[in-house]
Formats: structure tokens, C-alpha cells, sequence
């Protein structure tokens, strides 16, 4: 199917009125006028005829070179022994020819051709993202929730709209550089609703014109926006991840060949590193009212006087919050644990499922990783308590009699319900208020027991398959960040490994005085003064 190219003008017989066309003397002028090519295109399926026009072309080379790319994109598929795909390949250009469109790339057609994907239908971000969702059957709740907030909150609002095969890295940075412009937007009206509900504290109740001041500033507060939250390094990560991991599946069916997802660069999310809540820290939340950091860690003495409290208020929850304390259990975790999964003889706990929340509905699903589901052991101090609780809560059942719900959890309301984990925090947080102790999350007593079990010298690798890490490094943080006893002793044993002369540690004068006073000598080894320890005993 050859194409055929010809030069036309705008010019008018001066008498008619009529177009001249192509008898047009001024056509020999290399300037006047414009090429234009006509392509015969495979008839449709009806057997109708059609063609491929366009016009506009400054130079016959021009219209040339769009006649060539013509005759190779419907080359693509053999005329002989593949009537169809010539016919999908001839639809292709029709539809360009009306839209006026740029002639199709060449390799992006051979490939979109190759793996059947439709070549007159272009989908759209919006629309693969969905596919993308819905084809993710392994996902847990908690995961596909939080892709669809991403989805939803932030890539759909602000790129839904763009072809999938056009997405380019510099419609990624304007995503996020509108996240960051929200971001500012947030924080100014936070600030002035902050301030606003400061200055309502401030005005007495009594006296008109105080009611009259009260009454204003509450109906401006009202027309302000609520507190929201920012949407900070962590979650733009996970947002680009999102997208990234959607468009990854993308390539891997023929869709698009470049995932620009992955040339987007970021602020770093920085990790809350944890802090141990030490005196001059607590000193110093009590002066400012400020934690040190996001993730604030007790000390055993701390954790000690929390759990004191509650067994001298005889709180019903002592026994679910000792085994977070001592074992390190997630929320969802501590809330979904069941008798069954508890072997009194063995003292040992299974963890097999969890309770997640969704906004607000409960869903139990499994633990939050693969490493998640586990096996650990329960020491003789909390099987005692484990046991107590079974006991009292059998009395509970009886009391309530018919009403009790029987869920069958370790840990229930007082009617045998389960324990909402979003209820859970808030109790905690009263709770630690009520003891008077510094602040932490529920989620911070995971790094108590990391700290606790640590600290008695057990293995990193069973605390970190105790507490369901993914990833030893993990609890290697938490040892580094919340052991400060531990870090001190360390450095003391180091710097006691070097002998030194006048400059000598106060620890080695110290022993060095004690052995004077036993009678022992320093020996000598090759020049260097070697100095013997031994511990003191009773009898010394």
C-alpha cells in the first residue's frame, strides 16, 4: 500500500472564488504552499475503505519520512499471514489521523503489539493503579489499606489523570512538591488554630463582654480547619514506594519500559532514634514538658513502678501489660492472643493472630510479618500471673453468666468481649499519666523487654525472634540506643584493657592500692607492667 504525497495552497480563482488547489502556478515556489500524504490503510472489518490524511508538512522530505514510519508501523504485523493484526495496527492510525495526533513510536508499538495490550486505548495512572490494587490477593488488611490511602490521598488527586505510557519523573517531583505546599498549608492553619484556642483559655467566663470575646473567638475556631497531620518523610516514601511497586508490575506485563518512580529523590526519612528516660531527662520534661524524642524508652526501675502501680490499683490490665513488659508483644498482638494459643504445661505462646484497626472497625487478621508468627517461651514469674488472670477471669464469666461473650482472648473487657486496640492505647496513656511516671507509647514497652532480655545477657538472635523482629539489625538498634548501662560498662572495660604509668585508670590505682594492701606484687612481662585483678573476697 503505497502513499501518495502532494502540494497544495490556499489560493482562490479570482473570478469563481474557487480554491486553486493543486493548479496553482505559484506551486513551483519552493515556499508557497504546503505537502500534504495520503495513506492507504487496511479496510475494516465491514470491508469499508480508509485512509490515513495529513497535511501541513513544509517540505515533501518532511511528508516522506511520515510516509516511511506509516508503511513500518503496519509492517509490524506479516500482510500475509496476519490479516488481524494488520486490522489493529490500521485501527491504530485511523485514530491518530482523527485525533491528529504525533505518529506512534515504533519500538513502543512493536512492543505494546507483542504482548496483545490494546493499541487505540491508552490507560490512564488512575486506572492501572486500580488494576495494580485489585491484583494484589496476598496482601494482609493493614497493607492494602495503607496502599489505598495512598492511592487514594495522594496519587490519584494529583496524577490520575496522565496516560501511564507519559508519567515522567517531573510529574513525580510535582507531586511531592504540592505534598510539601500542602504540608505548609497544614502547619500555618494548625499554628492559628493553636493560637486561637491559647487565647480562649485565657478569657474568664464571667462578665459580658468576656461571654461576648468567648462567643467570637469560638465561632472563628469553628470556621477554622480541624488540626490535621502533615504528611511527613516517612509517608512520602511509602507513597513513591507505592507507586514504584505498581509501576514495576507494569513492565513486568509490557505496559510501560521505564519506571520514572524510581529516579524520584526525597527528603530522607529520618528513624525517631529511642531515648532511655534518664534522671536528667525526666528533670527536664518536668521543667519544659518536652520528651527528648519521639520514642522514649523506661528504665527496668521505671517499668518496675508502672507495673507496681497497677497491682496496687489492682487494674484488671496488670496482666496484659506485664507480658508486654516481659515479652515484648505487639498491641494488635497482646489485644488478638487467645487461650488456646497458651500452653500452661510447656509455658510456652503462640503468636498466631492479631487484632488490627482499620479507622475504627477491628479486623483479626495475621501478625504483621512472616517473623511475626512465632513460638517463645514464658518465665515461671509470668505463667504465676497468667495463671492468676485465668482464675479471675473465670469468676468474671460467672458473674456475668448469659451475658459474658465468649471470644475466647487472653485478654477481654469485663464481659468477656475483646479488647478494642485503639481503646487499649488510650488506657495506657491514662494510666501513665495517673502513675506519674515520664511518657512512652504502648508500643515503647516492646523496647523495655528488648532491653530487659538484653540486658540479662540473652542472645540478640533469640531476643530478636522473641519480639518477631524481621530483621536482627533491628534489635541491634534498640541494644544500642536504649542500653546506656550497658554502652557505660563496655566503654570501662575497654579502657581498663591498657595498661598505663602515672596516667593509670582510677579503677587500676584502686586495685592496685588493694593488692598492696593483700600483699600481692605486679609482675613483669616483656617491659610491660602487667597489673593482676582478683576479686575481693569475704575472708579478705
Amino acid at each position: 500500500m503505497n502513499g501518495t504525497i502532494t502540494k497544495r495552497c490556499g489560493c482562490r480563482d479570482p473570478q469563481t472564488d474557487k480554491q486553486l488547489g493543486a493548479a496553482c502556478k505559484k506551486l513551483t515556489q519552493r515556499t508557497h504552499g504546503v505537502w500534504s500524504l495520503v495513506q492507504e490503510l487496511p479496510p475494516r472489518e465491514d470491508g469499508t475503505r480508509r485512509r490515513f490524511r495529513r497535511s501541513g508538512y513544509k517540505t515533501k522530505t518532511d511528508a516522506q519520512t511520515d510516509i516511511t514510519a506509516l508503511a513500518a508501523l503496519l509492517d509490524i504485523a506479516d500482510k500475509k499471514s496476519d490479516p488481524d493484526g494488520r486490522r489493529r495496527l490500521a485501527d491504530l492510525l485511523e485514530t491518530v489521523s482523527a485525533s491528529g495526533e504525533d505518529i506512534p513510536d515504533y519500538d513502543e508499538t512493536k512492543r505494546r503489539f507483542a504482548t496483545g495490550q490494546s493499541l487505540t486505548q491508552h490507560i490512564t495512572v488512575a486506572e492501572w493503579l486500580d488494576v495494580w490494587l485489585a491484583g494484589k490477593k496476598a496482601l494482609r488488611k493493614s497493607g492494602e489499606t495503607r496502599y489505598e490511602v495512598d492511592i487514594r490521598c495522594h496519587l490519584k488527586p494529583r496524577i490520575g489523570h496522565i496516560r501511564l505510557d507519559r508519567l515522567t519523573v517531573q510529574h513525580l517531583d510535582e507531586v511531592f512538591a504540592g505534598i510539601a505546599e500542602t504540608n505548609a498549608d497544614i502547619h500555618e492553619a494548625n499554628v492559628q488554630r493553636r493560637a486561637a484556642l491559647d487565647e480562649l483559655k485565657t478569657i474568664p467566663w464571667k462578665g459580658a463582654e468576656n461571654r461576648g470575646r468567648r462567643k467570637f473567638l469560638k465561632g472563628a475556631i469553628d470556621a477554622m480547619p480541624p488540626f490535621r497531620r502533615i504528611t511527613g518523610p516517612s509517608t512520602q516514601k511509602h507513597v513513591r514506594d507505592t507507586l514504584r511497586a505498581a509501576l514495576n508490575t507494569a513492565i513486568a506485563r509490557g505496559a510501560i519500559t521505564f519506571n520514572p518512580a524510581s529516579y524520584v529523590e526525597l527528603t530522607p526519612a529520618k528513624r525517631p532514634k529511642a531515648m532511655v528516660w534518664t534522671p536528667e531527662r525526666v528533670e527536664a520534661w518536668v521543667r519544659t514538658g518536652e520528651r527528648p524524642s519521639a520514642v522514649m524508652v523506661w528504665t527496668p526501675e521505671q517499668a518496675g513502678q508502672f507495673l507496681d502501680y497497677l497491682a496496687e490499683a489492682k487494674h484488671r490490665l496488670l496482666p496484659l501489660f506485664h507480658l508486654i513488659t516481659f515479652r515484648g508483644l505487639r498491641r494488635g498482638e497482646a489485644c488478638g492472643v487467645r487461650w488456646a494459643d497458651y500452653s500452661a504445661p510447656s509455658r510456652t505462646m503462640t503468636v498466631a493472630t492479631q487484632l488490627v484497626q482499620d479507622g475504627w472497625e477491628v479486623i483479626e487478621s495475621l501478625p504483621k510479618t512472616d517473623s511475626g508468627e512465632r513460638v517463645f517461651s514464658i518465665d515461671e514469674y509470668t505463667a504465676e500471673v497468667l495463671d492468676a488472670h485465668r482464675t479471675k477471669q473465670a469468676a468474671e464469666r460467672c458473674q456475668w453468666g448469659r451475658a459474658w461473650i465468649e471470644s475466647g482472648r487472653m485478654f477481654t473487657q469485663e464481659d468477656g468481649d475483646r479488647i478494642h486496640p485503639g481503646w487499649l492505647t488510650d488506657q495506657f496513656e491514662r494510666l501513665v499519666d495517673l502513675s506519674g511516671l515520664p511518657p512512652i507509647r504502648l508500643h515503647d514497652l516492646r523496647h523495655v523487654a528488648a532491653s530487659l532480655m538484653l540486658a540479662a545477657g540473652v542472645d540478640v538472635k533469640i531476643v530478636s525472634e522473641t519480639l518477631g523482629h524481621s530483621d536482627s539489625r533491628i534489635t541491634r538498634d534498640i541494644y544500642q540506643s536504649v542500653m546506656p548501662k550497658a554502652a557505660a560498662e563496655a566503654a570501662e572495660a575497654t579502657a581498663a584493657m591498657v595498661p598505663r604509668g602515672s596516667a593509670r585508670l582510677p579503677q587500676q590505682r584502686a586495685v592496685e592500692q588493694a593488692n598492696e594492701q593483700d600483699g600481692l606484687t605486679s609482675a613483669s612481662h616483656e617491659g610491660a607492667k602487667i597489673i593482676a585483678f582478683r576479686p575481693r573476697t569475704a575472708s579478705a
